[in-house]
């Protein structure tokens, strides 16, 4: 089990003592048997709802099975019964930062620390919500009290990992390579501290150390196509271009529509002699270019018609507002705000069934969109009888 779900052993005693169905659970889960688990907490949360240790526990272990909805749903309820538990808002925070949510997962998470400051693994993660909004003062002094308190612990090298990215948003790449190499003292195999730390280095002007970290990442994580690239770079810039060809190559296997791994490869291979393929390489990027072009005169009609669309709802005019809508969503069909904007103006024009359709396909292309699985649920209380699609049934 992960860390925020063995802090809830701290109160296990209690849990034993109470609840001989969450024990069962417990036992269950520290055998391995997490789907029996699992179970067994679905069937007593159903007959005593206000149990906050087995939705506690229950959430943690949807959370581990990647179920978000059944996760988010379980911990928040946690949460609701018992506002003050450190243990229920911290298994929330992470919860939502496991399902890529750094934005819900700051609120209990700074709960969680105000109940209790001692916590290196919540100041951990407070931190690394923090370095997401780049808030980089705030993340720090939380990163830097997780690094005190966690010593030579295994997270310890994730936190000095994320100091460092905080040193090099400064410009400081001597206080960067510094917290890299305390992250690598601790855990060697990670590839992602070698990596920055190889930009580090190659910030000081030291090329041979810079190289030596890049191919350790690359050894680490071969399929990390931005520590391919990295080491294919550095080839290229100490005029080694058959030793950049290879790992260009493979970030451009790994990522292939990337400008930068294009240019630098065609680079690479015609430094090598490889005029041919340098020229495959030229214009597979002229063509992307021309393709990112067309797309982005694309992208700005849809917007217009977009904004057309809102300017007719704001008049009043919601057929209007739905034809614009619609327009711009046919040429922009990934664009997510767009569709919501199609979504709502339907549902306010009575179009209940296309209107919830195209908002829950909304949200199945921005799982993590809070505001849209909110606007989801209340729209399917307030249809009409008959109107809601055969997928309401599954949607939590």
């Amino acid at each position: 089990m992960r860390r925020i779900l063995s802090i809830c052993l701290v109160s296990a005693g209690l849990l034993f003592a109470q609840e001989p169905a969450v024990t069962r659970a417990w036992k269950l889960a520290g055998t391995g048997h997490r789907d029996e688990a699992v179970q067994v907490l679905r069937d007593f949360v159903k007959s005593s709802p206000a149990d906050a240790d087995a939705r506690l526990l229950l959430g943690s272990l949807l959370r581990e099975k990647g179920d978000r909805d059944g996760a988010l749903d379980q911990l928040s309820a946690a949460v609701r019964l018992r506002p003050d538990s450190f243990e229920a808002l911290a298994a929330l925070g992470e919860a939502y930062i496991n399902f890529a949510d750094p934005q819900a997962a700051r609120a209990p998470l700074e709960e969680a620390v105000k109940l209790n400051p001692r916590s290196a693994i919540a100041q951990l993660e407070l931190g690394r919500v923090l370095l997401e909004f780049r808030e980089f003062d705030a993340a720090a002094s939380h990163l830097d009290l997780a690094i005190e308190s966690l010593g030579q612990d295994s997270d310890a090298a994730t936190a000095h990992y994320l100091r460092a990215k905080i040193y090099t948003e400064h410009g400081d790449a001597g206080q960067t390579a510094k917290e890299l190499e305390k992250a690598l003292a601790i855990r060697a195999a990670f590839p992602e501290a070698w990596s920055d730390l190889g930009e580090a280095r190659k910030s000081l002007g030291d090329h041979p150390a810079a190289t030596a970290a890049f191919r350790k990442a690359v050894h680490l994580a071969p399929n990390d196509s931005v520590a391919q690239f990295r080491l294919g770079e550095e080839y290229l810039a100490q005029h080694q271009p058959q030793l950049a060809v290879e790992p260009l190559r493979q970030a451009h296997r790994l990522t292939p529509q990337d400008h930068s791994i294009l240019n630098a490869l065609q680079k690479a291979l015609r430094q090598d002699g490889q005029s041919k393929e340098a020229d495959e390489i030229k214009q597979e990027l002229a063509t992307l270019l021309a393709r990112d072009e067309a797309d982005s005169e694309i992208d700005m009609k849809a917007v217009r018609l977009n904004n057309e669309g809102a300017r007719l709802q704001k008049a009043g005019d919601l057929q209007g507002a739905v034809e614009k809508y619609s327009a711009a969503a046919k040429l922009s069909p990934g664009n997510v705000p767009i569709r919501v904007n199609y979504a709502v103006a339907m549902l306010r024009l009575g179009k209940w069934t296309d209107g919830l359709n195209e908002l829950h396909e909304s949200l199945l292309m921005d799982p993590n969109n809070t505001k849209i699985r909110a606007a989801l649920r209340d729209a399917l209380a307030q249809a009409p009888a008959g109107s809601a699609p055969q997928w309401k049934n599954e949607f939590k």
